[in-house]
């Protein structure tokens, strides 16, 4: 708390609420898929692919946000992002599905730049021994408001709040944000960056190896989140174990809940060790063990809420992927490092997101899925998870630990 004091702290605070408020709205969805079914007269498996596409807008923004960024300052951005995030929540609340789906492009394209600016204050303001604990704490806020967006949002919903409602007072509060922003955010210091190109810059992050290990690394590892349990996870609970609604919700919740524990704790203990890739492997093998035992395990053998809780936890070791991004790449381009991460990150959601629709689909149609039917649409996200360790094992290594091995051998030698 004391590194968030001051000029620079106070303008991570501010971003890392942009992502808190983003992140409630990519997760309220979950509660409310019968409601979005009935009143846009689709599928519960159409009503998840249309909530999905917030993914579109959000990957292909993430590569614009690191670069403008980059250029520009987080001042000249970030509040225009809360602006759109806001503005699609007013165009989803309108009832028209064509406005309600652009409106979850907007929303997904105006939150692509609360973490990328995050992680840009963090890198530009803090020194690099914070790196992963600042990164680890923005998804805190992050899935913050992910559990909010369904702990909260939830019981409002089944009290009889209209969810037109909710999303109307969403998008106020987006503009809102995006004003205060705008006055309350410090300029960016020193002239603006403009000996390279947009172009150039991406470039030199993306013919960086591992630059695209990380985002496939993060991706593999965001995607139970994400998808099974954001956007499948209160229908699944209710459908595959009987769960009423109230109980599918809190269980469902316990998720990004582990993440707000998970992300700022897995985060420190990488910046303690000085290394990063024991850490993000250790969470992957967690994550992998819970994930098999939600879909095959015998109910009743954990406590509630226990299993979704680890798995949150575990899960936010991917978040390191963007500490060794950034770190891999020259210090100027720290925003679209982790813009390019998201990208590769989000665009896996965006992609496998209907697919999964498809394949539940194929197994059965909109009727009440069975157990085994959510076993056999889900199971690849096992492979997922192991691929994403395999991965993680060709990575470079770039913790403190190992660049102080490497100055002491260069001094010695």
């Amino acid at each position: 708390m004391r590194t968030l004091t001051g000029a620079a702290g106070i303008a991570w605070l501010l971003a890392a609420t942009i992502y808190f408020f983003q992140y409630a709205l990519r997760s309220a969805p979950a509660v409310m898929l019968p409601q979005l079914s009935d009143a846009y007269n689709l599928t519960a498996i159409a009503a998840a692919s249309m909530v999905g596409v917030f993914y579109y807008g959000y990957s292909t923004f993430s590569l614009i946000a690191g670069t403008v960024i980059d250029r520009f300052g987080a001042r000249a951005v970030l509040p225009a992002g809360a602006l759109l995030t806001g503005l699609g929540s007013l165009l989803f609340a309108t009832g028209d599905l064509t406005f309600a789906t652009v409106g979850r492009i907007v929303q997904g394209a105006g939150g692509a730049f609360a973490l990328v600016g995050t992680i840009y204050i963090a890198s530009n303001s803090f020194p690099s021994s914070l790196a992963a604990t600042l990164t680890g704490a923005a998804q805190m806020f992050g899935m913050a408001g992910g559990w909010a967006g369904q702990i909260l949002v939830g019981p409002m919903i089944a009290r009889g709040l209209p969810w037109a409602v909710f999303w109307a007072g969403m998008g106020l509060t987006g503009v809102l944000i995006g004003a205060a922003l705008f006055f309350l955010l410090p300029g960016r210091s020193g002239k603006l960056d403009s000996e390279k190109g947009s172009v150039t810059t991406l470039f030199t992050v993306l013919k960086n190896p591992q630059t695209i290990l990380c985002g496939l690394i993060a991706g593999l590892l965001f995607i139970p989140t994400t998808i099974f349990d954001m956007i499948w996870g209160v229908r699944f609970l209710q459908e595959a174990h009987g769960f009423n609604y109230g109980d599918a919700v809190m269980r469902s919740s316990m998720v990004p809940l582990g993440w707000i524990i998970g992300c700022p704790l897995l985060g420190l203990l990488s910046d303690r060790i000085g290394r990063r890739k024991p850490v993000i492997v250790g969470g992957a093998l967690v994550l992998l063990a819970c994930l098999g035992w939600i879909l095959y395990g015998r109910a009743g053998v954990f406590p509630p809420y226990f299993l979704g809780l680890i798995a949150g936890v575990a899960s936010g070791a991917s978040m390191l992927t963007y500490t060794v991004s950034k770190e891999a790449n020259p210090p100027s381009l720290s925003g679209t490092a982790t813009g390019v991460v998201s990208f590769l990150n989000l665009t896996f959601s965006a992609l496998v997101g209907p697919v999964f629709g498809w394949i539940m689909k194929g197994l059965g149609g909109a009727e009440r899925t069975s157990l085994e039917r959510y076993q056999a649409t889900f199971e690849p996200l096992l492979y997922g998870v192991a691929l994403a360790m395999v991965l993680t094992l060709a990575l470079k290594e770039t913790g403190r630990h190992v660049r102080v091995e490497l100055k002491t051998a260069v001094e010695a030698a």
